[in-house]
């Protein structure tokens, strides 16, 4: 089966994860995670090959030059995240439709090469406010690394135009509900 591609791109702090985590629980016999590479280093709470294939630079940089990747960005500086496309191919496989949680350029390659058949839901919340709330509660920034993500919010907030539906989540149930009808009528379509 060629399933389908639904992407989930957001700025830090807007509650992508957290969408995408529903739906999963939520459509498990429809949907399976596209798990990302990426070579910053793991968190104390991840799992290689659940959260990330953690992967080194050089690894990184061989399998770009192989064209393993269906999507790849140096997200921050020196820390670069992608798709392999063998990992859309074990998901097709396996009868269920892909569902990424990638960053806001990497959702926008994936929508370019995957075209009809990838759905671009782009997430944010409306207030600069509720990001720096969110981003301080997680408990994982320092000034300066919040500063550098609010800098990189500001950007990826200028490309919300260019993905197929903005999904504003002030109101986690709400966003919720409208993720699943987006995903559900999506599926649905031949």
């Amino acid at each position: 089966m060629k399933g389908k591609l639904i992407i989930f791109s957001a700025p830090s702090g807007s509650g992508k994860t957290t969408v995408v985590r529903h739906l999963l629980n939520k459509f498990p016999e429809l949907l399976s995670f596209s798990v990302s590479a990426a070579t910053r280093p793991k968190r104390e709470h991840e799992v290689d090959g659940q959260d990330y294939y953690f992967i080194p630079k050089h690894e990184f940089r061989t399998k770009i030059g192989l064209n393993e990747f269906a999507e790849w960005e140096e997200v921050y500086a020196g820390n670069y995240y992608g798709t392999f496309k063998s990992e859309i191919e074990r998901i097709w496989a396996n009868g269920k439709h892909v569902l990424f949680d990638v960053d806001v350029k990497g959702g926008l390659k994936i929508k370019e090469t995957y075209r009809d058949d990838a759905l671009a839901i782009f997430v944010k919340v409306s207030s600069e406010e509720e990001i720096i709330r969110r981003l301080s509660g997680r408990g994982t920034e320092d000034d300066k690394s919040l500063e550098t993500r609010l800098g990189k919010v500001r950007y990826e907030l200028s490309f919300e135009d260019k993905f197929d539906v903005v999904l504003v989540n002030d109101d986690l149930e709400l966003a919720l509900q409208q993720a699943e009808k987006l995903v559900l009528d999506f599926i649905s379509t031949p």
